[in-house]
This record gives C-alpha cells, sequence and structure tokens, in this order.
C-alpha cells in the first residue's frame, strides 16, 4: 500500500500516520519530496485493507500497490491459464492458445430440436454446447426455461455427440443440481455482481463461464471472476458481450478492446459473444471474425433451426448453415493468430 499525504501535511501529521501503521503491525518507509510526502507500507496487507486510512488527518489517498483481483491477476499467475470443460472424448480446452467454439440455443426447447441443432454445430467445428434449462428474461411473462427437464436434455444430447456442455445459473438455489448436470456453469450479465451467487457457484469447483454486465468496467468483470476463485473455482472463462451504448443501432455495444485489455491485467481466458452484443445476425459473422483476430480465445455464437419458433431470442440467432459458414471463416484467422481446436 502506498499512502499519500496532502501537501502541505505537518510533521505531527505524518508522525500521526506511522504510528497508526506501526500499531497494525507493518512497516512504514517514508519518503519526503519538494512538493508530496509519500508513505510506503510494508507487511501483511490483508490488516489494512479495511483500515479507513483516508479518514486519518493529513492523507490524501491511499493505493494498493497490486490490484485488488489478486488470484486473476496477471502478478499472481503471469502465463495465460488453460480451462478444461468435460471429461474423457468430450473435452474442451479455452485458453493458452486453445479456442473455444460454443454455440446452440438460446434455450433448451426440446430433444428433438436439440438433438438437430447439436448434430449440426458439431459438424461444423463446434466444441461446446450450449442451451439456457432457466431464463432470466426482463418480462416475467416471458418463457422461463423448462428448468431440471432442461438440464436433463441437454446432458443426453451433449453425451451423444460427445460436447461438453454449459447452461446458465441465475439463482443460488439451482446451483447444486445445475452441477450435476453440466460440465460448465455460465453466470450471465444480469448477476456478474450477484455475489451470493458467484460464491455459490464458485464452492462448485466446476468451470465457469462469466459474461461482462452490461454497465461494468473490465475492473468490475475480475473483481466478480474473483469472487468465483477465491471460493474455490480456479477454471473461469471471461466473456465479452457488449456493454450499453447511447447508441440504439445495436442490441449493445460490443467492446471489442476488452479482449487485449483484459489479457494484459489478468491470466484468465476470455472469449467474445458477438449475439449479444449486436441482437443482429447479419452483424454477427464480422464481429466474430474481429474476435478471433484480436487474440480472443473463443467465440459464443447463438444458433437456433428455426428463429422464427424460438422461444427466447430468435432474432439475433443463425441458422445452422450460416454457422457452418462463419465457423469455417472463424477457424482459419484463429489458426492465423496462433489459435489451436
Amino acid at each position: 500500500m502506498i499512502i499519500i499525504l496532502k501537501h502541505g501535511a505537518t510533521d505531527e501529521q505524518i508522525d500521526h500516520v506511522v504510528e497508526r501503521i506501526e500499531a497494525m503491525g507493518l512497516k512504514p518507509h517514508l519518503s519526503k519530496g519538494t512538493y508530496r510526502t509519500v508513505i510506503g507500507v510494508i507487511g501483511d496487507e490483508e490488516k489494512i485493507q479495511t483500515a479507513p486510512l483516508t479518514a486519518i488527518p493529513g492523507v490524501e489517498d491511499a493505493m494498493p500497490v497490486m490490484p485488488a483481483y489478486k488470484l486473476a491477476s496477471r502478478e499472481a499467475h503471469p502465463q495465460p491459464s488453460v480451462v478444461e470443460i468435460g471429461s474423457g472424448k468430450a473435452t474442451t480446452k479455452i485458453g493458452g492458445g486453445h479456442f473455444g467454439m460454443i454455440a446452440g440455443p438460446c434455450a433448451i426447447e426440446s430433444a428433438e430440436r436439440l438433438d438437430e441443432i447439436a448434430g449440426e454445430i458439431k459438424a461444423a467445428g463446434a466444441n461446446v454446447l450450449r442451451g439456457g434449462a432457466y431464463k432470466p428474461r426482463t418480462s416475467p411473462y416471458s418463457f422461463q426455461g423448462l428448468g431440471e427437464e432442461g438440464l436433463k436434455i441437454l446432458r443426453e444430447v451433449g453425451d451423444k455427440h460427445g460436447m461438453p456442455v454449459v447452461t446458465e445459473a441465475i439463482d443460488p438455489r439451482h446451483v447444486e443440481l445445475i452441477a450435476e448436470y453440466t460440465d460448465m456453469i455460465q453466470l450471465g450479465a444480469r448477476n456478474m455482481q450477484n455475489f451470493v451467487l458467484l460464491t455459490e457457484v464458485g464452492m462448485t469447483k466446476k468451470p465457469v463461464l462469466l459474461k461482462r454486465g452490461m454497465a461494468a468496467t473490465i475492473k468490475d468483470l475480475l473483481m466478480s471472476a474473483e469472487y468465483v476463485i477465491a471460493n474455490g473455482t480456479t477454471e473461469v472463462v471471461l466473456c465479452e458481450r457488449g456493454v450499453k451504448g447511447f447508441d440504439n443501432s445495436c442490441r449493445n455495444m460490443l467492446d471489442i478492446a476488452a479482449v487485449p485489455q483484459v489479457q494484459l491485467m489478468s491470466h484468465l481466458p476470455i472469449i467474445v459473444d458477438p449475439s449479444h452484443a449486436t441482437g443482429r445476425p447479419e452483424l454477427i459473422p464480422a464481429c466474430a471474425l474481429a474476435a478471433a483476430a484480436c487474440g480472443a480465445d473463443g467465440v459464443h455464437i447463438e444458433v437456433h433451426n428455426c428463429p422464427e419458433d424460438a422461444m427466447s431470442d430468435g432474432p439475433q440467432a443463425l441458422l445452422p448453415a450460416q454457422y457452418k459458414e462463419v465457423a469455417a471463416q472463424i477457424r482459419k484467422v484463429a489458426e492465423a493468430v496462433g489459435k489451436t481446436f
């Protein structure tokens, strides 16, 4: 921790700050400049994290040397992490040069429909099947998902096609059940800062897909990842899915620069979801290719074989034939920047 004193702080105030630091069992290192006095604090930082240092007379600011998201930071883990999803032959790696191709419908509607979609996206190159069993909807009257029945369908279809599966948890009460059926648990944008849910999911020790909130900073996203990691789950994949902007031509504003920025700050893999970012199928291919080109560790794309009949987010889903075409293009771009599948 570095404590910056106010311009004109008196010797008595400086001595008082030093005394407070020493009383906490820490070692102060005083540095007096021409205009400012700075005190470096050495020792167990947990003792000082909750101390109201800026309330001490003469103190202007107190800044941690290490980021607050210690476990998720590059400093804590210099090499990129690799997250392994699934088991046996149905295993996929994301991060550290491994590229994830997550695809499937927004919601699980029936076994027959999911089976058909899974077969087509697997043939096109997808390596993780997604589908929502519990859906957080803006309207309480919209389709909320099939619940446990949907989880059973997702597991059976994933096993049939040799694909690990991921679905979203929206309630701490569902976490144990979801962990039983799936290989990876998704935390959606609306729940990125649901700290009770983050804690529960972290305790499952299942791989986690954590989406960025619609109004969240990159630091906010990493702090949420820190919650998950601190509670036991070390395998976390971040997802950029667009943030709110002032332009309503797209569903959200895709922050493609978040990908290299996160990679500078954290060792965790980061993928991009162009479906939720744009909400427009005609824009998804270009944004998916941009994600691969800028070094993302994967893409998350919604696919439905009859979008006009979809119970959730049909207008932003690609048809299987469209996904096949863009998947082939993504593979070429990702391989060009050193990714493997």
